[in-house]
């Protein structure tokens, strides 16, 4: 079986307990993420231990709390206290899980109509354009150099798609497109400044999902995380919210891929 898991955020007792829940084989199933595995949450040390012995029975994209992870642990950013990763950043393993994490994509096809992005997909881009554009980041966060292109990914601009040669900027607007997109305006620009769900928002800004993508086919599903406060409620069948904030007293949710059933447990 195939099942993918909303935000995990370092809630390690919680992911133990969903995994005993739906019964996870972890020589014959796969357990898919949408990105946020560390950070808020009482243990992201062990949450990483977890998820990296699954080997090649776990999966996930990156999300924007595991970016920030990265930069941490290149000197770029400062921790949070509220992150929690006192002893994630003291482990002697560090430098292993941070290069394992950094091997992971930005957006990937689960399967040939599922794709599986952290924040969800930009309404101008195909399923192909959002895996080439992710091929771009993941071939930075390969690199030698990869702590210099996290150190000019903190931008907020641009905020408008602009699909010219490769540049810096270009890649910035990927990186929060996937990974803290939330609202749009009229002509598609990115807004970081609201968070809250859309019954709480002003109608100027428009939830990305709501948004008119003549690139994505009947048959095809986004599935994501990264917006607590939608509770995984979007009003259409084929974008998937997954985040229902087990970290803030909410539920830790999982989409089994074979049943199409979600299965849901709370602290």
């Amino acid at each position: 079986m195939n099942y993918v898991v909303g935000d995990i955020q370092g809630c390690y007792q919680g992911l133990k307990k969903l995994l005993k829940t739906i019964k996870f084989n972890s020589s014959k199933d796969t357990l898919w993420a949408v990105g946020d595995l560390v950070a808020r949450g009482d243990d992201s040390l062990s949450t990483l231990q977890l998820l990296y012995d699954l080997e090649d029975n776990f999966k996930t994209v990156l999300g924007n709390h595991d970016l920030h992870l990265l930069s941490i642990i290149n000197g770029i950013k400062p921790a949070k206290p509220q992150d929690k990763l006192e002893s994630l950043l003291a482990s002697s393993d560090i430098e292993r899980y941070a290069n394992w994490l950094r091997q992971f994509p930005l957006a990937t096809m689960i399967d040939q109509h599922s794709l599986l992005a952290h924040a969800g997909l930009f309404p101008e881009w195909s399923f192909k354009k959002a895996i080439r554009l992710s091929a771009e980041i993941e071939s930075e966060l390969q690199s030698d150099h990869y702590a210099g292109f996290l150190a000019k990914m903190y931008q907020d601009t641009p905020d408008t798609w602009n699909n010219t040669k490769k540049s810096q900027l270009r890649l910035t607007f990927v990186v929060n497109a996937l990974t803290r997109m939330r609202y749009l305006n009229t002509y598609n620009q990115l807004d970081f400044k609201e968070k809250n769900s859309p019954l709480q928002t002003a109608s100027k800004f428009i939830p990305w999902y709501e948004i008119n993508n003549t690139h994505q086919l009947p048959d095809q599903r986004i599935i994501f995380g990264h917006w607590a406060s939608l509770n995984g409620r979007t009003n259409h069948p084929n974008k998937i919210a997954l985040d229902t904030g087990y970290v803030w007293g909410g539920h830790l949710t999982c989409l089994c891929l074979e049943t199409k059933k979600l299965i849901k447990i709370k602290e």
